[in-house]
């Protein structure tokens, strides 16, 4: 195995289908609530770097993409909402104001001594959004698997006022970036001319 995504997330693994890159998945038993209270960054980071370091002491000669996206509003953390009200709550404190997205990315492969990171933050503002669209929502989409409990790439772009920094980030992988710091280690460009 080349390289590894380290998560189960379907939406990062669409955005790195993008690329038309041979990957696989393996899902990381890194656990996130062992991080504990930090700041944003930092607990992106170190969940990421978590997530990868797991997967990469099995697969020492793979690249291994480890990433950790949250919302974060009014200094705190949101998020996968555990039931219907959390999600409800979680969309109310975001309703008509602006929430910060941080996405945290490790980069490792052992055999090469590898270990990259960086992480992208994207601000998301949201339009004054009523109670019928909201519960319209939760009910129809279940955002159980989402921080901050909506997508913005799903029906709940409705909710969404504007945004200042990567789409992609919002959904789950800063694809831009990640391409801008690894396309020419990862060997993509060759891969995609093949």
């Amino acid at each position: 195995m080349k390289i590894i995504l380290a998560s189960k997330s379907p939406r990062r693994k669409e955005i790195l289908n993008m690329l038309n890159i041979d990957f696989k998945i393996i899902k990381s038993e890194f656990n996130e609530k062992t991080i504990g209270d930090i700041e944003p960054i930092d607990y992106c980071m170190n969940s990421a770097i978590g997530k990868a370091s797991h997967v990469s002491n099995k697969y020492p000669q793979s690249y291994i993409i480890g990433a950790d996206t949250i919302v974060y509003h009014n200094k705190k953390i949101l998020g996968k909402p555990n039931n219907k009200s959390q999600a409800n709550d979680y969309l109310q404190l975001l309703n008509n104001t602006y929430h910060e997205v941080y996405t945290g990315v490790s980069v490792l492969n052992k055999d090469k001594s590898i270990n990259r990171k960086f992480y992208e933050k994207t601000i998301v503002t949201f339009n004054n959004i009523n109670q019928k669209d909201i519960n319209f929502y939760i009910e129809k989409y279940k955002p159980y698997d989402k921080s901050g409990a909506y997508g913005i790439q799903e029906w709940s772009s409705i909710f969404i006022k504007k945004i200042n920094g990567c789409f992609y980030n919002v959904v789950g992988f800063p694809l831009p970036k990640f391409y801008t710091l690894f396309a020419e280690e990862l060997n993509i460009n060759k891969w995609n001319n093949e």
